[in-house]
């Protein structure tokens, strides 16, 4: 077989552009995903989103658009991307749906963090479990209990439920039942009452402490107590309050009842 010179020029020309202008739009795309990477990165961080979701949607954009890219680059050769598309979308929603639960605790996570309905520090209760956030990642929450015992909630099972944050205002109200016997003072013991809620350093003046006679029980009288304090002291005023209420209580003669029964025995003759 003879050689052809004339015929090989032109096929090294087609594919030398062709080779030329892949690896030109190879190299301009890498740049404008790096370049929108960027830009992506710097609005988040602009935007106060969590510093845990900025790298991940950045490399997610990179990626992308690198995607993008090869397909163009492929279609340069003449190779019919369509199928290929075709194929990458069915393989991508076999993934999904084997990665059904992940991708949920994922979409999970980017709301929390997005939306930030509690921060690492707060105290919580999610999921039925009760404790302060060590850390909110993609897939999960991580919660420490308070005999520090370390909990991972999924995402989903967060987002989904209820979510009760106990530092989501600045003020807490601590409510204590305090009962007396019926034979005490009532007043007597409201003005105690008063009188130890208003000393408590912790207690604040506004919103004002509310006391009042909830309930005439079974063996007692009892007493609402309202007080309002910052979010970070209601555990010490609680405490405080509810041993300082007994001290001050008996000191002013009020007695504590507790649950008695009376038994009557009656003879009955033979």
């Amino acid at each position: 077989m003879d050689f052809d010179p004339n015929t090989l020029v032109p096929i090294l020309t087609q594919w030398g552009l062709k080779i030329v202008g892949a690896v030109v739009v190879l190299i301009i795309g890498r740049m404008v995903a790096g370049i929108i990477r960027s830009n992506v990165r710097k609005a988040m961080i602009k935007a106060e989103v969590d510093a845990t979701l900025i790298p991940f949607v950045a490399s997610l954009v990179y990626y992308v658009v690198l995607a993008v890219v090869i397909i163009a680059v492929l279609s340069l050769f003449g190779i019919q991307t369509t199928s290929l598309i075709a194929v990458l979308g069915a393989a991508g929603l076999a993934v999904g749906l084997a990665l059904q639960g992940t991708l949920s605790n994922f979409a999970a996570g980017v709301m929390l963090l997005i939306f930030r309905p509690f921060k690492v520090g707060d105290f919580v209760e999610i999921g039925g479990i009760a404790g302060s956030v060590v850390a909110v990642k993609i897939f999960s929450t991580v919660i420490k209990t308070g005999d520090n015992i370390m909990i991972t909630v999924p995402n989903a099972q967060v987002w989904g439920g209820t979510i009760k944050n106990y530092n989501g205002f600045d003020t807490r109200r601590v409510d204590l039942l305090m009962g007396i016997d019926y034979g005490d003072d009532i007043q007597v013991a409201m003005e105690t009452i008063q009188r130890i809620v208003n000393d408590h350093p912790k207690v604040l003046a506004e919103p004002a402490p509310k006391i009042a006679v909830a309930e005439l029980g079974a063996s007692s009288v009892d007493f609402i107590v309202r007080p309002w304090c910052a979010g970070a002291d209601y555990w010490d005023v609680r405490f405080d309050l509810t041993r300082q209420l007994k001290e001050g209580l008996e000191a002013a003669g009020c007695s504590f009842p507790f649950p008695q029964q009376d038994v009557h025995m009656h003879q009955v003759s033979g």
